[in-house]
């Protein structure tokens, strides 16, 4: 069992969620955010999951506080000591390596760097970080408490030691991993971009709307109809990918991101996160 410290750098629902099952592992586990009241959120948000669990009988209330007393909440970049990093923060590579250096000039030349990004170029983001054989993706699912799956994604400078690390660490967290080669939308948002963008066609094209869509995919065998999974995924995550993985495959029609969808991010109405998105939610 490892023994060592992870930071989780961004407090948003995917880093929280992380960070909880990070802790929930046995890791002495640091959520970090700049912005103090997505912390707080955080908190809040850790604090719920887990009592919810203990509600279950999933856990009892000595291991709740078990947990709790390994996850440490800051909003200072100098707390950030650790191990092994994984990030959360915005899908924005340049946000990325600024803090992956940033974080590079205060920790052991050996710590590792996971970025939990859903679709961007991790060979980009690991050439310009410092011993970039030390940078791999690590893409959790929401919710990362839940989902089982973890993409770990090798770069062409990720060295063997950092792959073992990182499926170390995933089979700790319960979690299972699928090494994959770096590519736009890797495997599961590359072969899942159809599913949302064919749906948002029909909607475009008026041949079935949102509810009509999600029956009839979820009477199919589907476990949650396109819809509703975007409204959980968050729509402007899900925007982003579409995009990422369009302009990395340099433009292919049948991959073109939604009118529909772009509108619905313009709105604010993300989904389940901002309480509408294809559905109210109260």
């Amino acid at each position: 069992m490892m023994n060592q410290t992870i930071c989780v750098c961004g407090a948003g629902t995917m880093g929280s969620g992380i960070a909880q099952v990070s802790a929930h592992s046995g890791l002495k586990t640091i959520l970090y955010d700049l912005n103090h009241a997505v912390l707080e959120k955080a908190v809040t948000q850790v604090e719920k999951s887990l009592e919810s669990l203990v509600e279950k009988g999933k856990l009892v209330s000595a291991e709740k506080n078990a947990i709790q007393r390994r996850l440490q909440f800051t909003d200072l970049l100098q707390d950030c000591i650790a191990d092994i990093f994984i990030e959360a923060i915005a899908e924005k590579p340049e946000l990325k390596i600024e803090l992956f250096n940033e974080l590079a000039n205060m920790n052991k030349s050996n710590c590792v760097f996971a970025t939990n990004t859903s679709s961007l170029s991790v060979n980009n983001i690991a050439s310009q970080i410092k011993n970039p054989g030390r940078v791999i993706g690590m893409h959790f699912f929401n919710p990362a408490p839940v989902m089982k799956l973890v993409e770990v994604v090798n770069t062409n400078y990720t060295n063997e030691q950092t792959t073992r690390i990182i499926l170390e660490l995933a089979r700790q967290m319960g979690k299972i991993a699928v090494v994959c080669k770096d590519s736009p939308g890797f495997v599961v948002n590359r072969v899942a971009r159809p599913y949302y963008i064919e749906a948002l066609r029909l909607a475009e094209e008026h041949l079935s709307d949102f509810a009509q869509t999600d029956s009839l995919l979820e009477a199919s065998g589907f476990k949650m109809g396109p819809f509703k999974l975007m409204d959980l995924i968050g729509n402007d995550i899900n925007y982003a990918v579409s995009c990422s993985v369009y302009e990395q495959l340099k433009r292919p029609e049948r991959l073109k991101p939604s009118a529909i969808q772009k509108e619905k991010v313009e709105k604010g109405e993300l989904g389940r996160k901002s309480g509408k998105g294809y559905y109210p939610y109260l």
